[in-house]
C-alpha cells in the first residue's frame, strides 16, 4: 500500500472514529509511543517543505507554455519569412546564372580572338623575321654601300601603331572583364554567407509552424534538409511538465494527509494536544491542513480550546497507527520522489527554454539574412547587372576594333610576303633579262659577223669591178661609182615607258667595236646586275616551293 493509500485508508479510520466515539486514555502506555509519534510528525512537517518543490513545479510548467506560446509565434514567422527567402535566393541565383553565362560566353570569344590574334601576330612576325634573314644582293646596290636586308626597306610604324592599338583594345576589355568579376565575387560572396547562414545548426533548419513540420527543399539554393524538432516536441515536453507537476502535487497532498494523520494521532494520545500545537504552530506557508490543531480550524475560524476532542474506538486508534507507522516509512520516499521529479522537470524546462533560445536565435538570424537580401536586392544586384552591361557594351565595341586591327595585321603580312615574294621574282626577272640580253648580243654577233662578212664580198667585188672597166667608164657618169660600200651600225635605245631617261649607243660591227668586246656600261642604260647562279637558283626553289603551298 502507498502513502497516498494508507493516507486516505487513515483519513476514513479518523471519520470512522468521529462517528463512534473512543475512550480519551490509551491504555497502551502513552509516553513511549507519544514520542514515536512526535517524531512522525516533526518528519510529516520536514516533509512538508517539499511544497517549495511543488510551487517551482507550477513556475516551471507556467514558463513552460508561456515559452511554447511563444515559440508558435516566432516558429511561425520565421518559417513564413524563410521560405520568402529560399524563394529570393533562387530568383537571385537565376540571375547569377544569366550574369555568369554573359561572363563565360565573353570570356569565351575575347579568349578565342586572342587566340587568333596571336597566330597572326606571330605569322608577321616571322614574316618580318624572313625579311630580317634575307639579304639583298650586292650586285643591286650602289658600290661601296653596307650590306642591307628586305626589312631595312620596311617602315614598321604602322606595324607600332597597330600594335598599340590592339593592345588598347585589348587592355580596355580585360579592365571591363575584372569589373565585372569584382562585382560576381561581390555578388557570390552575399549568396554565399545567405546560403551559409541558412546551413548553419541551429539556423539552417526549416521552421514550421504548429499546423505543419513539413519541410521545404532548398537543394536550388543548397541550404540544408535538417530539420528541428516540430514544436509537438514542446508539447510533449509540456505534457510531461503538467505531468510532473500533477502527481508532485498529489505526492504533496498525501504528505498532508499524512501529517493530518500524525496530527489526528498525537491528539488522541494522552498528552499531545500541547506538543500538536507547538509542533503546528509554524507550519510552512501554503499548507492546509484537514485537522484542527488548537484554536483554528484549516479556515481560519476560532473554535473553544476546551472543546473536547472527538472520540475514537480503540481499534480505530490502532489501525490508524498502523497506518501511520507504515506511511511514515514511506514518506521519505516520496519526498525523494518529489526531488526527483523537479530535478527532471528542472532539465526539461531548460531543454524547453534551450530549444526557445534556439527558435529566437533562428528567427533573429532569418531577420539578418532578410535585411541583408534587401540590401543585396537594391544596391549589388542592379550593379551586378549593370556591370555585365557594361562588359557587354565595352566587348561588342572592342571586338570590332580587334578584328578591324587583326586584318590589318593580316593585310600586311601579306604586303610583306609579297615584298618578299616579289624579291625572288626580282632576282627571276634579272636572270631572264640577263638571258634575253645574252640572246640579243649573241644575235647581234652572228648578225656583225655577217654583215662584216658581206661588206668584205662587197668591197672585193667593187673593186674587181673598177679595175676591169674603171678605165673605161667616165668617173663623172656616176658619182657614187668610186665609193666603197657602207656601213651597218647597231644603236641600244632605252626602253619606253620603264625609265623617263632616254638615250642610245652606238656599235660599231668591225673589230674595233664589236659587241662581243663593249663594256656593260655600252648597254643603253638598260643596266642588268650580275647575279651569282646559287642566288638564282635559290630564288627559283623558293618560288617553286610557294607554288606548292610551302612557307619557306
Amino acid at each position: 500500500m502507498t502513502l497516498s493509500q494508507s493516507a486516505t485508508s487513515a483519513s476514513s479510520l479518523s471519520t470512522a472514529a468521529s462517528r463512534t466515539g473512543a475512550p480519551e486514555k490509551n491504555p497502551a502506555g502513552p509516553k513511549p509511543q507519544l514520542e514515536t509519534l512526535i517524531s512522525h510528525l516533526l518528519a510529516a512537517k520536514r516533509s512538508l517543505s517539499s511544497i517549495n518543490h511543488v510551487w517551482r513545479a507550477n513556475e516551471i510548467v507556467n514558463t513552460a507554455r508561456t515559452s511554447l506560446e511563444e515559440s508558435v509565434v516566432v516558429a511561425a514567422r520565421t518559417g513564413f519569412l524563410r521560405r520568402g527567402l529560399k524563394n529570393q535566393l533562387r530568383l537571385l541565383y537565376g540571375i547569377r546564372a544569366e550574369v555568369e553565362d554573359i561572363s563565360q560566353r565573353g570570356r569565351a570569344q575575347f579568349a578565342s580572338v586572342l587566340e587568333e590574334l596571336d597566330a597572326a601576330d606571330d605569322r608577321l612576325k616571322l614574316t618580318l623575321s624572313k625579311l630580317r634573314e634575307t639579304v639583298v644582293d650586292p650586285a643591286f646596290r650602289p658600290e661601296g654601300e653596307e650590306p642591307k636586308s628586305l626589312h631595312d626597306f620596311v617602315d614598321e610604324r604602322g606595324i607600332e601603331e597597330l600594335q598599340t592599338a590592339l593592345k588598347g583594345a585589348i587592355d580596355r576589355t580585360n579592365a571591363a572583364q575584372a569589373q565585372l568579376d569584382a562585382s560576381n565575387y561581390a555578388f557570390d560572396e552575399e549568396l554565399g554567407f545567405m546560403q551559409q547562414a541558412l546551413r548553419r545548426p541551429g539556423t539552417a533548419m526549416e521552421l514550421v509552424s504548429s499546423r505543419s513540420s513539413t519541410s521545404i527543399s532548398m537543394s536550388s539554393v543548397g541550404a540544408s534538409n535538417a530539420v528541428l524538432p516540430s514544436l509537438s516536441s514542446f508539447s510533449t515536453m509540456l505534457r510531461s511538465l503538467e505531468s510532473h507537476a500533477q502527481e508532485m502535487a498529489d505526492l504533496l497532498e498525501s504528505l498532508v494527509r499524512h501529517f493530518d494523520l500524525c496530527v489526528t494521532a498525537v491528539k488522541h494520545t494522552e498528552g499531545g494536544g500541547a506538543a500538536a500545537r507547538s509542533i503546528t504552530g509554524d507550519m510552512p506557508t501554503g499548507v492546509h491542513l484537514g485537522v484542527r490543531v488548537g484554536d483554528e480550524t484549516e479556515d481560519g475560524d476560532d473554535v473553544n480550546a476546551n472543546t473536547p476532542l472527538e472520540p475514537m474506538t480503540d481499534d480505530d486508534y490502532e489501525e490508524m497507527l498502523n497506518v501511520l507507522t507504515r506511511d511514515a516509512t514511506e514518506a521519505e520516499d516520496v519526498v525523494l520522489e518529489i526531488q526527483d521529479r523537479i530535478g527532471d522537470m528542472e532539465s526539461i524546462v531548460e531543454n524547453v527554454l534551450a530549444q526557445r533560445d534556439a527558435l529566437f536565435s533562428t528567427y533573429n538570424t532569418t531577420t539578418e539574412i532578410f535585411e541583408r537580401l534587401s540590401s543585396l536586392a537594391s544596391s549589388r544586384l542592379p550593379e551586378c547587372i549593370a556591370q555585365a552591361h557594361a562588359f557587354t557594351r565595352v566587348w561588342n565595341e572592342e571586338h570590332d576594333r580587334i578584328r578591324a586591327g587583326m586584318a590589318d595585321l593580316l593585310d600586311l603580312r601579306s604586303l610583306y610576303m609579297g615584298f618578299f615574294d616579289a624579291y625572288d621574282g626580282l632576282i627571276l626577272e634579272v636572270a631572264r633579262r640577263k638571258h634575253v640580253r645574252q640572246g640579243i648580243d649573241r644575235v647581234l654577233r652572228e648578225t656583225g659577223m655577217k654583215l662584216d662578212e658581206l661588206y668584205d664580198e662587197d668591197v672585193n667585188a667593187r673593186e674587181a669591178f673598177r679595175v676591169e672597166h674603171g678605165d673605161y667608164l667616165p668617173s663623172d657618169i656616176w658619182p657614187g661609182l668610186g665609193r666603197g660600200p657602207m656601213k651597218v651600225k647597231f644603236v641600244r635605245v632605252s626602253g619606253d615607258g620603264l625609265d623617263d631617261a632616254t638615250g642610245e649607243t652606238e656599235i660599231e660591227p668591225h673589230e674595233e667595236a664589236k659587241v662581243a668586246n663593249k663594256d656593260e656600261n655600252t648597254d643603253g642604260g638598260d643596266y642588268i646586275p650580275d647575279l651569282p647562279k646559287q642566288v638564282v637558283d635559290n630564288a627559283v626553289a623558293r618560288c617553286r616551293a610557294r607554288a606548292k603551298g610551302v612557307l619557306v
